[in-house]
């Protein structure tokens, strides 16, 4: 019996996700399990699989669509299910017929005519629900708001190609994906289309407006959430860094995966949960719900804004296995490729500026953990040692911790355990 497949709830508290990309044909069959769309949303790109075995039937959403939480996106069928008119079948279901044709493959591969190519269908009855529909882009005039999907900025802005001088074939003008890979190939011609209506030209404009993408969005409304509602109370600590320096080096002496202070921080973090297990614990409605895995996020800084994967179960990883976990996940963060469930979980962040020099800073604590570590730079300094003045490398480390299920007694002796780890560091690799 053929069924609507809709916009799953890809990410907690979403609206709406894009429609990144269809990996199969129509009329194509699939197993369970199998990925039959992939979805986008401000922070990662998911897969959607099938619950069961079954024909993808007909595409109802064209690539690059924006699409609502629970709006049909494709109608689908039982294995070896033939439908004769599929308009009456999207009809009984209270679907009007978009825009792809039956015949469409999926975009990814390179001969294949685009979604969009094709004349736009009848609309849909007026109590349908709506479906988002292909808009002919030269139908469209240019403006100074340019609509991209996030995948297609990220590839312009690294590519250093403007993203409002690329042709979009997308719904109403969009830039997807294939729309910058097209643009940056080479022998390419004719694609780019400048938009120069309502520039702001003038030498003696005061500023420049930049529309809030997505995830500066979320980032903005999840770090207010957490100023407001959790109430942040700060431990300051300074960690003689010496020998965490030189366990570092010797440690990456002819090693394969090279090992970086945050990577040993991550371990030790995790080495102070288990000690103090109070720690490991995220504030609920009704509870206080305590962890007996240690499960870290990693603040990762893109061209977009900031996303925090989660490494899980370090108390089981060794600190080369925490090094190729981070190095993906930084990658992948870069490159869009995050999927849902990694950015998912977690009782406390790790944030890490001591690479630009930052000697010291408060972080605000990613909702719904209990806190948050910022680790400044390694900087030597003066140091007193057995009432002995003399030089030593230090490292500041500040926590932000939620008061609700933590109190300080307990936030303090957790810090005292990651300080003793951190200058003991022998104890992190045990």
């Amino acid at each position: 019996m053929a069924e609507l497949l809709r916009m799953p709830e890809v990410a907690a508290n979403t609206t709406e996700a894009v429609l990144s990309s269809w990996p199969l044909a129509e009329n194509v069959a699939f197993a369970k399990d199998d990925v039959i769309a992939t979805v986008e949303t401000a922070k990662a790109v998911v897969d959607v699989a099938a619950e069961a075995d079954g024909v993808l039937l007909k595409l109802l959403v064209a690539p690059g669509a924006e699409v609502e939480i629970g709006a049909a996106i494709a109608l689908i069928g039982a294995p070896g299910e033939q439908v004769s008119d599929l308009e009456a079948v999207l009809a009984e279901l209270g679907v009007g017929v978009a825009a792809p044709p039956a015949d469409a493959v999926p975009p990814s591969d390179p001969a294949a005519p685009d979604l969009l190519d094709t004349p736009e269908a009848a609309p849909a009855p007026a109590s349908a629900p709506s479906v988002p529909a292909p808009v002919d882009s030269s139908s469209t005039a240019p403006s100074d708001r340019v609509f991209a999907s996030p995948l297609a900025r990220r590839l312009a802005k690294s590519a250093d190609l403007p993203i409002g001088q690329i042709e979009g074939t997308g719904p109403n003008g969009r830039v997807l994906r294939r729309d910058v890979e097209l643009a940056l190939s080479p022998g390419r011609n004719g694609r780019i289309a400048p938009r120069t209506a309502g520039a702001v030209t003038s030498d003696r404009a005061p500023w420049t407006d930049v529309p809030h993408s997505k995830l500066r969005r979320l980032i903005a409304a999840r770090l207010t959430e957490s100023k407001q509602t959790a109430p942040h109370f700060y431990l300051r600590a300074t960690v003689n860094a010496g020998r965490l320096l030189d366990l570092r080096r010797e440690v990456n002496e002819g090693a394969a995966v090279r090992i970086s202070v945050n990577d040993l921080v991550i371990k030790a973090v995790a080495g102070a949960h288990l000690q103090v297990p109070a720690l490991n614990v995220v504030w609920t409605e009704d509870t206080i719900r305590a962890y007996s895995s240690v499960d870290v996020s990693v603040a990762v800084a893109t061209d977009n804004g900031l996303v925090t994967p989660v490494v899980r179960s370090v108390q089981d990883l060794s600190i080369s296995a925490v090094a190729r976990t981070v190095q993906d996940f930084a990658e992948r963060a870069r490159s869009g490729r995050l999927q849902q469930h990694e950015l998912a979980g977690g009782t406390i962040s790790v944030t890490n500026l001591g690479m630009y020099g930052t000697e010291e800073f408060a972080a605000i604590i990613n909702p719904p953990q209990a806190s948050i570590l910022a680790v400044g730079a390694a900087r030597d300094e003066p140091v007193v040692v057995d009432g002995v003045l003399s030089v030593g490398t230090v490292m500041r480390l500040t926590l932000s911790v939620d008061h609700r299920p933590v109190d300080g007694a307990t936030a303090a002796e957790w810090m005292r355990a990651l300080v003793s780890l951190l200058e003991h560091p022998p104890r992190i690799l045990a």
